[in-house]
Parts: C-alpha cells; structure tokens; sequence
C-alpha cells in the first residue's frame, strides 16, 4: 500500500508560539524580554528628559513620532523575515529606490498620485519578490541574497535619479501622506505605522501566513515533512516584507518632500536592532509586532536623545552599534538558557 502524505497541519503551525525549550516557558520568556524592552524605554525617556529641557517639546516628541514611523514601518516587515530564522539587508537601500521610483511615476511621468504611490510600493514588493525567489528556489544565503538586493537598489536609485534628488514639490498632496493630520495634533506618518502595526499583527497571529511564518522558522525541516509548501511561504513572507519596504518609501519621501538617492543606508541595521530589541530571536520561531513597535521607539529616542545632547554623530554610531551588539547578545544568551 502506498503512503499518503502527511497533510495536518503540524503542532508548531497550530501554536504560532515557538516550542524550543517548552511552550509556556518560552512564551513567559518573550514576555518578559518584552517587559524589559518597555522598561529600558521608559528609563530612556526618564533620562534625556532630565538631560536636556529640549526633550519633552511637543515639536521634539513629534519628530521622534516621525523618526518611528519609518524605521517602524521597516522593522514590521523585517519582523516577519527574522522569526522564519532569516534576514533583510536590503531595506534600507530598497527604501530609497521605491522613493526614487514614487518620485519617477509621479514627478517624471506625472501619472497620479494612486498611481504612483501603488508603483512606489510594487517597487518594494518585487524586491521582496525577488528576495525570496533568490532565498527558497535558488537556495542562497539570506545574508547574501540580501546583501546584493542592497547593492542592487543601491546602485538602481543612483542611476535612475541621475544621483540627483527628486522634488515633489508640484505634486499636490504627496506631502500630505506624512505630514497631513487627518487626527489633529497627529502626522499621518505615525497614523499609517499604527494602521500598519494593527495589520501586522493580525496577519502575524489570526492568518495562515503568520502560523507558517512561525512554525517556518521553529523548524523548516518538520514544516515541509507535514505537507507544508515552504517555499512559496518564504516567497510570500519576503513579499509582505517588501511591501513594508515600499510603503516606508513613500512615507519618507513625502516627509522630505524629496527622494534623496543616496539617503537609506543604515536604516536597515536600526530596523533589524529594533526587531531583536523588542524581542524577536535571530534564530527565529519567536517574535511579536508589539516588541517591534517598543524596539523602534528605543532606536528613535536613543538616536534623537543623543542629537539633543549634541553629541557628536561619531559617537552616536559608537552607541548605537553597542545597543546592537548588546541585543544579539541578549538573544544569544536567552537561546543558550532555553537550549539548556
């Protein structure tokens, strides 16, 4: 008698929490690195409030509100990429080339502003498309795939720019999508990462996608013996996470009014900080969207709260690249506990 294949669904898809080192101790674990994250940005707050009188401005909270919105906007995507054990190196430059293309539909080719805003955002998609074409058919690397995305966009947003910014200055109400209020007193920048975090975390935890994304990453192998298409899931996943890279391309050009070709490089490791300082293991299999959004307001008020200290930007790379260093190693020293 021939054997049919297994079609159930695996435990792991079941339960989006990771199994390694047992179910509820290891949610209890996310819990409180979560916990700790929240702590450490309140302290952060706490602090650059008694450093500097300039802090709690209305017009400062709200520049680290927009700053958020970006790198936030990325991180959610990222998020995604990292609990499937994976990783993203291109959104920072793929940022800057979906804005350097919103800007081509929009200003060169003056089509409308639906228009280009969906072309900005595609632009994102299809390197995400491409990402994990590249990662689940062709068997690269993440890290390398990845790797030469970010050279590829890189150089694409230098060329088609002419190395030269694109003003949207003529565009009417493209400046509107991230300074507009539609809530008073609130950028719409900040409203659509909200919006945005609301859709993540529905899709991370009440869909399929979100089921696969975890068991994925707590173990492709299983997945795959249970019946489950891990490369078209993988496919999907760095799409989604590509669409997240578009839409933070429009976002950043409509706050700066201009696609900067050469601005990008950089917000991927705050992104990836933000993912594994709000709790997401790099290993994969856990990972919340709630964790993310208080990981990304860290990296924006660490970075805003140095600049007000006027602290020199040498030193401001000095510190954020120990916070990253500290949350791998954070991460690797809660997986060696949950191993043991």
């Amino acid at each position: 008698m021939n054997a049919t294949p297994v079609t159930e669904t695996p435990a792991e898809i079941k339960n989006p929490e990771p199994q390694r080192g047992g179910g509820a101790l290891s949610f209890l674990r996310a819990q409180l690195q979560q916990s700790l994250a929240f702590a450490t940005l309140v302290v952060l707050l706490i602090f650059f409030s008694f450093a500097s009188n300039n802090f709690f401005t209305w017009s400062n909270i709200s520049g680290i509100l927009l700053s958020t919105a970006v790198i936030g906007i990325l991180a959610l995507g990222t998020t995604f990429v990292i609990i499937t054990g994976g990783i993203d190196l291109s959104i920072g430059t793929g940022m800057t080339l979906a804005a350097v293309m919103t800007g081509i539909f929009l200003v060169n080719l003056q089509l409308p502003l639906v228009v280009g805003v969906l072309g900005g955002i595609a632009t994102g998609a299809l390197m995400g498309f491409v990402n994990g074409v590249n990662i689940a058919i062709l068997k690269l690397p993440p890290f390398i795939a990845t790797l030469a995305m970010m050279l590829i966009a890189q150089g694409l947003a230098l060329v088609i720019s002419g190395v030269r910014p694109i003003y949207f200055s003529g565009v009417t109400g493209f400046k509107n999508i991230a300074l507009g209020t539609l809530i008073p007193g609130l950028p719409n920048a900040v409203l659509i990462l909200f919006v945005l975090a609301i859709v993540a975390y529905l899709m991370l935890s009440k869909t399929i996608l979100g089921r696969y994304t975890f068991a994925i990453g707590s173990n492709e192998e299983a997945s795959r013996l249970s019946g489950v298409n891990t490369r078209k899931w993988k496919i999907m996943i760095y799409t989604v996470a590509g669409v997240f890279t578009g839409i933070a391309g429009v976002v950043i050009a409509a706050r700066l009014d201009s696609a900067q070709p050469q601005l990008g490089v950089g917000y991927e490791l705050q992104a990836i900080a933000a993912v594994i300082i709000g709790g997401t293991s790099l290993l994969g299999g856990r990972g919340s969207i709630m964790g993310t959004l208080i990981g990304a307001l860290i990296m924006s008020v660490l970075i805003n709260g140095l600049r007000i200290m006027s602290i020199q930007t040498e030193w401001q790379n000095v510190v954020v690249g120990i916070v990253i260093l500290v949350a791998v190693f954070t991460d690797s020293l809660r997986q060696r506990r949950s191993a043991s």
